[in-house]
């Protein structure tokens, strides 16, 4: 303890050097285990002397109403649907449904759970990177409750929660990385994010099933810079594969003049062809170049003269 104290006095950038490696620390690290708080330990059948009584005079109620209450003690709900029932203010073991049930209007209340899957959009988040970039970032969550109990008794508005815990993941996970693995790993960043929300919510009897982030904003001058930037590499990609072009083309070029030079019927060959092409594109006037050997004749005679 004493040496690292030193280290941070003497070396500014030491407790940088250690917050980076515990922040790799944390993103390489196995995920934690969330233990489940047992929320029926205090919900025991032993209601009481006085819940005994009142749950002897509802029964009562509804066997000497009954013709009455019979439109009152049963409940159904859908196929999607938990019925978690408070009797007397404690919850029972297991949530009720889908289907008819019986219960007691008198001493229990019920809340229908919804059990689809549901989703929700994480506003746009300022983040700063860790190569200090700024960019606004976004993402859905899809997610379902699987325990309706927990869901009910562990947390108040689940949803509510879940949305929160899901913007602030966001933005620590963002914060920890750079914008290339921000652009380049949105899929490992998606699943380790959908990993860190399952565990999290795993008390309040949510699970989460699917995280995908949905844009990733620049700011416009960080923008340009960067279609320069690939700009620039395409213009200088092209240059080479020109000058490449080019110069195989020379070597063409220069192996034909070779092959023309050994043998003079090719040369002939290729002047009659050039002559065949020119022919075909419908020109009224065609120019026919002089061999050179026969102005070197005439040259010759002038010279003799």
């Amino acid at each position: 303890m004493a040496t690292e104290l030193e280290m941070s006095e003497s070396n500014p950038d030491f407790d940088l050097i250690q917050n980076s490696a515990s922040t790799k620390k944390l993103i390489s690290s196995e995920p934690r285990t969330y233990r489940k708080s047992n929320i029926l330990d205090d919900t025991g059948e032993n209601m009481g002397v006085c819940g005994i009584v009142l749950y002897a005079i509802s029964i009562f109620l509804c066997v000497v109403l009954f013709p009455i209450a019979v439109f009152m003690i049963f409940k159904i709900v859908r196929q999607y649907e938990k019925a978690v029932i408070f009797r007397l203010g404690k919850v029972s073991k297991e949530a009720k449904g889908p289907g008819l049930f019986t219960y007691l209007p008198c001493t229990d209340r019920l809340v229908v759970v919804d059990m689809r899957t549901r989703s929700f959009d994480i506003p746009p988040q300022e983040i700063l990177t860790k190569d200090s970039v700024s960019c606004r970032v976004d993402a859905v969550v899809y997610y379902k409750i699987q325990d309706a109990v927990m869901s009910q008794c562990n947390v108040v508005n689940v949803s509510h929660c879940t949305k929160l815990l899901a913007q602030v993941t966001l933005r620590n996970m963002m914060g920890m990385m750079t914008l290339t693995d921000i652009l380049m790993d949105r899929d490992l960043i998606s699943k380790r994010m959908e990993t860190i929300l399952d565990e999290a919510t795993d008390p309040w009897g949510v699970k989460v099933e699917r995280v995908e982030l949905k844009d990733v904003c620049l700011p416009v001058n960080l923008q340009r810079a960067m279609a320069a930037e690939a700009e620039s590499a395409r213009d200088a990609k092209a240059k080479v594969i020109a000058a490449e072009g080019e110069l195989n083309a020379s070597k063409a070029l220069k192996e034909a003049s070779d092959v023309i030079t050994d043998n003079s019927t090719a040369l002939q060959l290729r002047y009659l062809q050039t002559i065949s092409s020119i022919a075909t594109e419908q020109n009224s006037t065609i120019l026919f170049p002089m061999p050179i050997d026969m102005s070197s004749a005439f040259l010759k005679n002038d010279s003799d003269a």
